[in-house]
């Protein structure tokens, strides 16, 4: 798993991995047929460590919650780059049907961790379609961060939590049954907290010249 975390797996031999495991390289093979089988079963057992990481107990502020889980998230993913990276992109030679298993299977466990966060009763279609959509975004933005780093972590983990806040609330105000959720949601978030914090970054968009005038001017109903 350190191998395949440090280094894309084509680039990993089975001689590397004997080495590391002060085993021979026959012992290797009695016990997996190739590189392959190992890759996969290191992946698999990666898919849970991963998985494992958006487990959070269901107590204080969402946002707060969230940014915690996207904490050890980043914390993964800082940690396994290289390999992190040609797995999702799928540009490894040792892409296969088995490892793509896993990646979804990483993301359907995401993507339940998050609806019970939620903890709405029988989530939407469209919440639903939310959620993969953000775990997505936060694969592609993680991946574009590793490329460059270009910046701080802190601010990314903030932002990746802001943005999915950002895209419940749009939710929310096509959903009137979500749209009470949010309401409750809300009422347990703090100033300081993610949610705080982008509410008065928006509230701040405002105090552009015109801006606020633009917004009123959309927002009123269309003449008939």
């Amino acid at each position: 798993m350190q191998l395949f975390s440090l280094r894309p797996p084509e680039e990993v031999s089975i001689d590397d991995i004997a080495a590391a495991a002060g085993a021979s390289r026959p012992l290797v093979y009695h016990y997996f047929p190739g590189k392959q089988a190992l890759y996969e079963e290191s992946l698999r057992r990666a898919g849970q460590e991963l998985a494992g990481r958006f487990e959070e107990p269901a107590a204080g502020p969402l946002s707060e919650r969230l940014y915690r889980v996207m904490g050890r998230y980043l914390d993964y993913v800082d940690s396994h780059g290289p390999g992190f990276a040609a797995r999702l992109r799928g540009g490894s030679v040792a892409a296969s049907p088995g490892t793509n298993a896993v990646i979804d299977q990483v993301r359907r466990a995401a993507h339940d961790q998050i609806l019970l966060h939620l903890a709405v009763a029988e989530p939407s279609a469209g919440l639903r379609l939310t959620v993969r959509a953000w775990i997505a975004n936060a694969e592609i933005t993680s991946l574009e961060w590793l490329a460059d780093r270009a910046v701080p972590r802190e601010d990314l983990q903030l932002r990746l939590v802001q943005e999915f806040i950002a895209s419940l609330t749009l939710t929310a105000a096509r959903e009137p049954a979500l749209a009470v959720e949010l309401a409750g949601y809300f009422a347990e978030e703090r100033p300081d907290g993610p949610t705080g914090r982008l509410v008065r970054e928006l509230a701040g968009l405002f105090g552009v010249p015109g801006l606020a005038d633009t917004v009123a001017r959309l927002a009123a109903p269309p003449s008939a």
